[in-house]
């Protein structure tokens, strides 16, 4: 009994140390504009002047400036934007944005690219020539082969970036070249090339979209409770079974298994977290006609063939070597870089204060720059070719290459400080934060907003 209760007591200090730190996370000031922000809230009294760090630089005829949208931040858990995204302002052009990145920024270096593809792949080698020598493929050896998945996966994670570089053709103007490259390292990593290919571009363009987006998008309070099987009703009752701490950190864990054990597969087999408008879809088999119209069709069987080669390779491999042996070293990295995926995409596209649009209050470039940048250190930025860090950049210009995307974000920073989102929080830390409160969004008057419980 006694045993039982420490039990208790120790499950209840772990979740209630994970939320005071996601807290006093949600509360740090991301920058001036957030630390003005905040306080106005704080104050509850909001005043233009209050809002604003600076005037806008964009539409310099506009008769209004940003506004802070109160009932829209009514009942939202804020994350290091401190509401920036929930200001209610004009938007530029996607012309005026193209404008203020310089124009080197769109150049495209074969070679260079080259480059970094080699980097990726030498270092993806050198860590599974490592592991295969150096780790016996023994139960003993288990946390040897779960470091070395994690180095290993994270390493490899750069070849799924530079695929990705190609299908948005910032890869190289040599089109053949570009499609073998991707082509061939998103197979060895089981991803259809040309179906993702065109997933992603439908992906970004109705980023942040509640009904016609393409991947992470939000349930809406309605939907997430309807006939008690919703993500919301699910989230409410084990809630009212642990109570609302415990409950909270406990769904938000079970959120983090399984978006970033069996996200990406199920993606790619139902369209899990896919937009309502398309329905059920796979990656595979082309029978969705709204995701893979007309030549889109052949091009689907042409990246079922490819992964297909990839699987008949692993199979051929587990025959000869033993299964194990592949699990170990092929499986845990392949596990590993499908979960740094799902991370990107989640976090750049959601947020505790990121609101997201329906089609009367939604554009392109809104869409675009409601993306958010991350902070993922040095080493990470370095493997990942800044996937996670220039994301804003991408969405606006997706043929912009990473090697340039850093000068592009800059530029954005400095000409639309009210419109570019960086928010500072830690990765682990926004992730927990992400997983616990992003679960169901209410429209609040033109845009959609995550909140705690939706209103009556």
């Amino acid at each position: 009994m006694a045993r039982q209760q420490q039990s208790r007591l120790a499950c209840a200090a772990v979740a209630a140390a994970l939320l005071l730190g996601e807290q006093a996370a949600a509360f740090a000031p991301a920058n001036l504009h957030s630390r003005q922000l905040f306080a106005s809230q704080r104050n509850g009294a909001v005043t233009k002047r209050q809002v604003l760090a600076e005037p806008v630089v964009v539409d310099k005829t506009a008769s209004s400036r940003p506004v802070l949208d109160l009932d829209a931040l009514r009942n939202v858990q804020l994350s290091g934007l401190n509401g920036q995204a929930l200001v209610d302002k004009e938007f530029p052009t996607k012309n005026e944005v193209l404008s203020a990145i310089p124009a080197e920024c769109f150049e495209l270096d074969t070679k260079r690219s080259l480059q970094c593809t080699a980097w990726s792949l030498v270092l993806t080698a050198a860590c599974a020539a490592a592991g295969a020598a150096l780790i016996p493929v023994t139960p003993a050896a288990l946390p040897a082969w779960v470091a070395y998945a994690a180095v290993t996966g994270t390493v490899a994670m750069g070849n799924w970036v530079i695929a990705h570089e190609c299908g948005h053709g910032a890869f190289s103007s040599n089109r053949a070249l570009q499609d073998f490259v991707g082509f061939t390292l998103h197979s060895a990593l089981l991803v259809p090339y040309y179906s993702w290919q065109r997933s992603h571009a439908v992906h970004h363009a109705h980023t942040n979209h509640v009904t016609h987006g393409e991947t992470h998008v939000p349930e809406t309070a309605h939907r997430a409770g309807e006939g008690g099987l919703g993500s919301l009703a699910i989230r409410n009752r084990v809630e009212g079974l642990l109570g609302k701490p415990v409950g909270r950190a406990l769904y938000g864990a079970v959120q983090l298994i399984n978006h970033l054990l069996i996200g990406w597969p199920a993606y790619l087999l139902v369209g899990a977290t896919g937009g309502p408008s398309r329905g059920v879809t796979n990656h595979f088999v082309p029978t969705s006609d709204s995701l893979f119209p007309g030549a889109w069709k052949k091009k689907v069987w042409t990246s079922t063939a490819g992964v297909a080669v990839t699987a008949a390779a692993l199979a051929a491999w587990a025959a000869h070597s033993g299964v194990a042996t592949v699990a170990a070293l092929y499986g845990g990295p392949y596990l590993v870089v499908n979960a740094w995926l799902v991370v990107y995409t989640w976090l750049q596209h959601t947020n505790s204060d990121v609101p997201h649009f329906a089609s009367d209050n939604f554009s392109f470039i809104k869409g675009a720059m409601h993306s958010i940048d991350r902070p993922y250190g040095r080493v990470i930025d370095f493997l990942h070719h800044r996937i996670g860090s220039t994301h804003v950049a991408h969405h606006i210009e997706s043929k912009i290459p990473h090697y340039r995307a850093k000068e592009a974000t800059e530029a954005l920073r400095a000409a639309f400080p009210e419109h570019y989102l960086y928010d500072p929080t830690p990765v682990p830390v926004a992730l927990w934060r992400v997983a616990k409160y992003c679960t169901a969004v209410e429209k609040r008057g033109d845009k959609y907003v995550f909140v705690q419980e939706p209103s009556a």
